[in-house]
């Protein structure tokens, strides 16, 4: 059968009798649209321009963009991306590259399932569609048949709140709600109460702004690459989040890969005057990089904006847990 955009209608509605090859939505538990919510999630996405690439990862902004359809459905059970996530490969057009050591689920005859969003994130680097599919899903023409064809099949007497929903951006509204507010601090019991996917994607959302305020920079070294919406940095706690539930945006610092793996373990720490001091008991052999004790009593680089840079309570919490580890 040709993989056309009339092969790819047939494979978006619900299959019977008369559509072998639709999609295989169990129905033992009740109405699960949790195939066709991902499904819209991900070409959400794709019209956005957030997946330019046919590599679909386990992301925060997949995950709310899926929590908030979820939601305008209003149905009466819990929200979990991992299902769908994991069960599309029994669909023929959505399959898995699998990260070392977990290559046996690329198979759609594996046994093993790995449905929770955790486990996912651990053993998928990502998934893709089959390639006549993505490019269809990149065309606005054919992104918006194959749209009407999932509301129209799935739910066509919400078709109206959820194409007002398509138009809503979730995670980018969570993350200027959090800019405008500074950030925000948790009560234990309410981190406690948190599923997988809302603890993802506040995560998330910290980890953006906190990079985006560094303008993507690393602050101890400065280094900037970027690769389309691809950045080296990770936005970093300071005071940690297991400890303090500080999400606050001064409680955040900016680093490359190899500097935060050093402050998390305290080989160096920041000074309030925001001066660098490094661990003297590194051993160093960098011949082709600075070493991190050139930059002893270097400033670190900061936002822009005052409010942004880090909090003193939170570098002192560092630097007297690094006095403590160095002693």
């Amino acid at each position: 059968m040709i993989k056309d955009i009339n092969y790819y209608c047939l494979k978006f509605s619900p299959r019977s009798q008369f559509n072998k090859i639709g999609l295989n939505v169990s129905l033992s538990a009740g109405f699960a649209p949790n195939k066709p919510v991902l499904l819209l999630s991900i070409i959400e996405l794709i019209g956005r321009g957030q997946i330019q690439y046919n590599q679909i990862e386990v992301s925060p902004e997949l995950i709310a963009t899926f929590l908030k359809l979820w939601q305008t459905l209003d149905i009466h059970r819990r929200a979990d991306m991992g299902l769908p996530f994991f069960h599309l490969r029994s669909d023929g057009f959505w399959h898995f590259k699998a990260k070392p050591g977990f290559e046996f689920i690329e198979s759609s005859q594996s046994k093993i399932k790995v449905r929770n969003i955790t486990s996912l994130r651990q053993a998928v680097d990502y998934a893709y569609l089959d390639s006549e599919l993505f490019t269809l899903l990149l065309n606005p023409t054919s992104r918006i048949e194959l749209t009407a064809v999932l509301l129209n099949s799935w739910f066509p007497s919400q078709t109206e709140q959820l194409e007002q929903s398509l138009e809503f951006n979730a995670f980018e509204e969570l993350q200027n709600r959090l800019l405008r507010e500074g950030g925000q601090v948790y009560q234990p019991d309410e981190v406690e109460r948190e599923d997988q996917e809302t603890a993802i994607v506040r995560d998330g959302a910290f980890r953006r702004i906190v990079t985006s305020v560094y303008g993507y920079r690393c602050a101890f070294c400065g280094l900037q690459i970027l690769n389309h919406q691809e950045n080296i940095v990770d936005g970093s706690h300071i005071k940690p989040f297991s400890k303090f539930y500080d999400d606050r945006i001064n409680n955040g610092i900016s680093l490359c890969k190899n500097h935060h793996w050093a402050f998390d373990r305290f080989w160096f720490t920041i000074n309030d005057d925001y001066t660098i001091e490094v661990a003297q008991t590194l051993h160093e052999d960098a011949p082709h990089t600075t070493p991190m004790k050139e930059f002893q009593g270097q400033q670190i680089w900061l936002p822009n904006r005052e409010e942004y840079h880090p909090r003193p309570d939170a570098l002192y919490w560092h630097r007297q847990t690094f006095w403590e580890r160095v002693s």
